[in-house]
């Protein structure tokens, strides 16, 4: 690994303390190098904070005239939340730029590169960049496709069973991979179940990750009917996160109501079915600023999701149990591909022990990356 290559991975590696804090930004990371050594750091940690090459100008204890600045992403030409990030760089006497990625957005890439360059700054582009992207493959759909990054999660047992056909689920997986979907929890900006997981297993869609200091993700119910029961646990908890209630035109007005009195956000999304029309829910979601959806749905909703073609990426935890049972539920149900032709395939595999269970992921819509 060359030095452009070490220090633009410490700028990765310091990108990711904001993972969760900063939907619907991206997560950016700064190095400022003078004389072969790193005089500054800094990260975007939270929406609305200063971005990462503010931050690491701000904690530089000498002058960083004649520097070299390595960031994981373009800095930003326009004025949005915070003031552009290139007219401080140039400001501030930076002689060189080193960029993992262009920005993806449009509207702007390229602009705050060519800006840096106007102002005699000698820029370098395309550094880690296929690492960069995978960092911010949630951010790039969201500014290109103007729509959340959906992730399909599951767990199963090794004959591909989320639950025994008594219905007992609890507990699948292990400590280990269980403590990990918490952490996605507190990565992602939503989360989302169906009607039939809240009514079975009531449950609080919280985060808790006992040694540090996490946020909920919103919490969605897809439910179209408004069967959800008043006293919900998901929708009488104390916490930031707020809960959206994805129905159709069927809810029963009394119900819509009080349920808005629990603050309950109400999005109407009937489809042709009588269903919820799962693509019209993630363009309503976008304009919430929601980026990115961990989707924890049982066999029915999942097949939806896969059919609608929302789903970007799919996480399977695979537990070394076999529990049998031909009417024990599995991961995705519904009606299925009637041929191998027809399967849904994922792209750039992964797979990760978790002590003795073991997460295979991968890519269903990979054009981000």
């Amino acid at each position: 690994m060359n030095t452009h290559e070490n220090y633009m991975n410490r700028a990765l590696e310091l990108a990711k303390g904001g993972w969760g804090k900063t939907n619907p930004n991206p997560l950016v990371g700064a190095v400022i190098v003078k004389n072969g050594r790193i005089i500054a750091e800094g990260f975007h940690k939270a929406l609305g904070c200063a971005h990462a090459e503010v931050c690491a100008l701000n904690s530089a204890e000498q002058k960083v005239e004649g520097s070299t600045l390595y960031v994981n992403l373009e800095p930003c030409s326009h004025y949005g939340r915070t003031p552009p990030c290139a007219k401080a760089i140039i400001e501030a006497g930076i002689k060189e730029v080193v960029v993992a990625m262009p920005d993806p957005n449009p509207k702007v890439s390229g602009r705050g590169i060519q800006m840096l360059r106007d102002a005699g700054i000698n820029v370098t582009i395309g550094i880690l960049e296929k690492e960069a992207k995978k960092l911010n493959e949630i951010f790039i759909k969201f500014i290109t496709k103007n729509k959340p990054f959906v992730i399909m999660k599951a767990a199963m047992t090794l004959d591909g069973k989320i639950a025994t056909t008594g219905g007992d689920s609890k507990w699948i997986t292990g400590e280990s991979s269980r403590h990990y979907v918490h952490v996605l929890r507190d990565r992602a900006a939503a989360i989302m179940v169906g009607i039939n997981t809240v009514l079975k297993d009531n449950p609080s869609l919280t985060t808790r990750l006992p040694s540090k200091e996490c946020k909920d993700p919103v919490r969605i119910i897809v439910d179209s009917k408004g069967r959800i029961p008043l006293d919900s646990a998901v929708i009488n908890l104390h916490s930031n996160a707020g809960v959206i209630l994805a129905t159709t035109p069927a809810i029963c007005r009394d119900k819509e109501k009080r349920l808005a009195e629990k603050g309950v956000r109400i999005i109407k999304a009937g489809g042709s079915n009588g269903t919820v029309d799962l693509t019209l829910l993630m363009d309503e979601l976008y304009k919430l600023e929601i980026d990115s959806v961990l989707l924890e749905g049982g066999g029915a909703l999942n097949a939806s999701a896969l059919n609608a073609g929302i789903v970007d990426k799919v996480l399977f935890f695979i537990a070394p149990k076999i529990i049998g049972g031909e009417t024990a539920p599995t991961p995705v149900e519904g009606a299925g591909r009637q041929t191998m032709e027809d399967a849904v395939r994922l792209r750039d595999i992964a797979v990760t022990r978790f002590d003795e269970d073991v997460l295979m992921e991968g890519y269903i819509n990979n054009e981000y990356m």
